[in-house]
């Protein structure tokens, strides 16, 4: 049989999973980006920044959880250590970020390759069927974009 329980094909779920696994480790690195500049941000927008990264911060551990019960759901093994995260992630990390246009700007640049990530998965999805991935990644993909507009009416 060359199906998973849930009737997709075995080697591309494994394939999909994997990918699903390198978002989950961007998400793990944001995740603890955004706590960084939580704690940090300094300046006269810190109220306002501090409680909208505040707000972003809870929406990545939402989406983490997300993602790894998508692993699960496909049958592979999510990544947990903070080995695996930071040697897949490719999001940059944000270290010692104080001041507000280079913290939002970080995020714009962050939630642009995470972007990058989650159309690769949403075409891969879309090749095997697999609708529910596929409408996970399409929910993350508007919200970001929607997000990155809005930072950069900020920054400008």
């Amino acid at each position: 049989m060359n199906n998973t329980i849930l009737g997709l094909d075995k080697e591309k779920t494994k394939e999909e999973s994997q990918e699903l696994n390198i978002l989950l480790a961007n998400f793990q690195v944001f995740y603890q980006t955004l706590r960084g500049l939580h704690w940090n941000i300094k300046g006269k927008n810190f109220f306002e920044l501090h409680a909208k990264f505040e707000e972003l911060y809870l929406d990545a551990q939402e989406k983490i959880d997300l993602i790894a019960e998508r692993v699960l759901t496909l049958q592979g093994t999510p990544m947990h250590t903070f080995k695996d995260y930071t040697m897949n992630a490719t999001v940059e990390v944000g270290e010692n970020v104080f001041k507000d246009e280079e913290a939002v700007a970080l995020i714009v640049r962050s939630l642009s390759e995470l972007l990058k990530i989650e159309r690769g998965i949403l075409e891969l999805s879309d090749e095997i069927g697999d609708e529910g991935t596929n409408s996970m990644m399409s929910d993350f993909i508007a919200e970001q974009e929607k997000t990155i507009w809005m930072f950069n009416a900020w920054l400008n």
